[in-house]
């Protein structure tokens, strides 16, 4: 059985995890910590039978918790700046993390890095941990290297309730598409357009437009445009709920229980793409 804490159990994201990892015949919930809810049965929170009967801790207590329950894997779909200090604790004491949270600095990551070395505890960390998202990853870098004369823009829609934009899906796309063309992506992506004359350099090697529109509850759109003269041809992703997320964390912690290099894993790993 893999002995699973979950952070921030009743976010949006999170309480499905959570639900389908109380369910889960390889999963034992040991622990879950939050900095709402304190005291609250887990179960009845997500409205799930929790047969361990969990009730949710004060993160500000990790350490305790930790040495109390010795969980295997730490799961964190929560905010940057709570996932920056929590995973940290947790890679510290040796407990490997499977982490979804966006926005997060390229000074955690360095760190981050670093201490799964050290600690020998490998993590999953990526922006979109939904199986056709990272299948619609692998195929942007295979059309990108027959079409790099093309015009190629990234558009993404979300909820009005998403704090981060672009979205961290959405850059993950730039960044393959750059990297796919040889590119440094800071030099080249162009984040939104202004009014006024258009003067704009044609060809994704000058250029990668990169979109965003936050409105009511859209879940999750991704549409990666390649433009020519003529045609066109777009990739799209859709993510009709939360579950796809959801069912990736799940893989995502069954396959880091295994995983023998002391580093951080890509959803597009844990999937064999």
């Amino acid at each position: 059985m893999i002995k699973l804490l979950i952070l921030g159990p009743t976010g949006t994201t999170s309480k499905l995890i959570s639900k389908l990892a109380l369910i889960d015949q390889e999963i034992d919930v040991v622990a879950a910590c939050d900095i709402t809810n304190i005291g609250g049965d887990l179960g009845f929170l997500i409205g799930v039978k929790d047969p361990n009967n969990i009730k949710i801790n004060d993160v500000d207590d990790l350490r305790d918790i930790i040495n109390k329950t010795h969980p295997d894997v730490a799961v964190d779909f929560t905010v940057a700046q709570a996932t920056e200090k929590n995973c940290v604790i947790c890679v510290e004491n040796g407990i490997r993390c499977v982490i979804g949270t966006t926005a997060l600095s390229e000074g955690f990551f360095t760190t981050f890095e670093e201490l799964v070395k050290k600690n020998k505890a490998p993590a999953v960390i990526s922006p979109n941990m939904a199986t056709g998202v990272n299948i619609l990853f692998k195929m942007a870098s295979i059309l990108t290297k027959y079409l790099a004369e093309w015009d190629i823009e990234v558009l993404e829609a979300h909820h009005n309730r998403k704090i981060d934009a672009p979205s961290g899906t959405a850059m993950k796309i730039g960044q393959i598409i750059s990297e796919t063309l040889g590119s440094n992506f800071e030099d080249i992506a162009k984040f939104g357009r202004s009014r006024g004359p258009n003067k704009r350099s044609v060809g994704a090697k000058n250029e990668i437009g990169i979109h965003s529109i936050r409105a009511g509850d859209i879940i999750g759109d991704h549409t990666i445009l390649y433009a020519g003269l003529g045609e066109r041809i777009e990739l799209r992703h859709q993510a009709h709920s939360r579950e796809c997320f959801a069912n990736g964390a799940l893989k995502a912690i069954k396959f880091i229980t295994t995983a023998k290099e002391n580093k951080i894993y890509s959803t597009s790993e844990v999937l064999g793409l």
